[in-house]
């Protein structure tokens, strides 16, 4: 089959999703466990078993061999696996690659899976730094250095301000505050995240994302087959993938991510522009991700994402509904966090959001990014197939 014929829109849809216990695990959790946890959660939430699963999709810091490890603890024999590590974008990825196994018969029903114990065991031991010659000898904080050095010049080149990257992070804590599960339960203001902790200028403390423990599951298999469960499928309209550097010494341009390149392939493919979204779900490891996000993905013009989001204009009741689960700003973040945009707008598409729920969320986007703005990779869903 061609790369076309196996990417096909509304050829397959995400069928189950369910998060694992989330925040601080109890002492001696491992990543398996909670990518465990999470699988028997998304298969509960679908109507499969675990002996339906025969392709296995995983990725973790804590693992080089996730989906051996993954599948030994669950005792799966997968007739496909797939490995692929790009940091937090991975799992947009694996919907990608699980969409061509599918559509070329390697495998039936798909598991996308992660879990992190980086709270409990420190970001340190969780996720290693490696040996950089252009940049380690200069000792940054990574990856809060990096991203600092992407607001600073957004700030510098279009004029967008303090308050305004300070929005991003009040807007993701209005919608965690409706969100149950979400790790930060007090309201937060402009001035609290500006006059947080410094970590690294411009970006305080709250403007950096939550270091928590968690994962999270998402069960995939054919649009056909995806009919007959028990509940709605979320079905794949478009994928796109770009990857750009591994240090931020290497990025073009500080100001324009890999975004703005896998976007317009997810929107081809979905045969829609960001017009028709709905619902859109940005990792927002720093608040600057989120308004270069917008910018790259179309939702506004290059050196507009400040005025954008200002003005509550992504928190509820804003223009645009924006990481409705609170975000890794305010929900969770475990350390790559790509898959848990994914299983909020699986949620949102059919309508179990409760009080945070879209209106009439019909296509819900979902962008991941991995690294230091390094990998990128954007999946869009809706309810109906075509």
């Amino acid at each position: 089959m061609s790369a076309t014929s196996s990417l096909r829109r509304g050829s397959v849809a995400i069928v189950g999703a369910a998060e694992s216990q989330l925040g601080l695990c109890a002492p001696g959790t491992t990543p398996f466990d909670l990518m465990a946890q999470a699988t028997h959660r998304a298969l509960k939430d679908c109507g499969l078993q675990l002996k339906d699963i025969d392709g296995v999709f995983t990725a973790t810091t804590q693992s080089r061999f996730s989906s051996l490890g993954l599948c030994e603890y669950l005792g799966l024999k997968p007739r496909y696996h797939d490995n692929t590590q790009m940091g937090g974008s991975s799992f947009m990825a694996h919907v990608a690659h699980a969409m061509a196994a599918i559509n070329n018969g390697l495998c039936d029903v798909a598991l996308i899976a992660y879990g992190s114990t980086q709270k409990s065991v420190s970001r340190a031991a969780a996720s290693p730094r490696e040996y950089n010659a252009y940049e380690t000898p200069y000792k940054p904080f990574l990856p809060t250095t990096a991203y600092a050095m992407a607001a600073a010049r957004h700030m510098y080149q279009y004029g967008t301000t303090r308050e305004q990257l300070a929005e991003v992070a009040v807007a993701a804590r209005k919608w965690a505050l409706m969100n149950p599960v979400a790790w930060e339960k007090k309201p937060l203001t402009i001035e609290e995240v500006m006059n947080a902790r410094m970590v690294s200028s411009p970006l305080t403390i709250r403007d950096c994302c939550l270091v928590t423990d968690g994962g999270g599951a998402i069960i995939l298999t054919s649009a056909a087959r995806a009919k007959d469960l028990q509940k709605s499928p979320a079905y794949i309209l478009g994928v796109g993938e770009e990857l750009s550097h591994i240090g931020i010494s290497g990025m073009p341009d500080l100001t324009v991510s890999g975004a703005a390149i896998s976007g317009p392939k997810a929107y081809a493919m979905a045969g829609i522009t960001h017009q028709e979204v709905d619902l859109a779900m940005l990792y927002d490891a720093f608040t600057i991700n989120t308004i270069l996000f917008l910018e790259d993905l179309g939702f506004c013009a290059k050196g507009e994402g400040g005025q954008f989001v200002a003005n509550g204009g992504i928190a509820p009741g804003g223009h645009l509904a924006v990481n409705t689960n609170g975000g890794g700003l305010s929900y969770c973040h475990p350390g790559m966090y790509g898959l848990f945009l994914l299983i909020e707008s699986v949620r949102q598409l059919r309508g179990e959001c409760g009080e945070r729920q879209v209106a009439n969320c019909e296509i819900a986007l979902a962008h991941g990014n991995g690294g230091v703005l390094s990998s990128q990779a954007t999946v869009i869903l809706g309810k109906q197939a075509d």
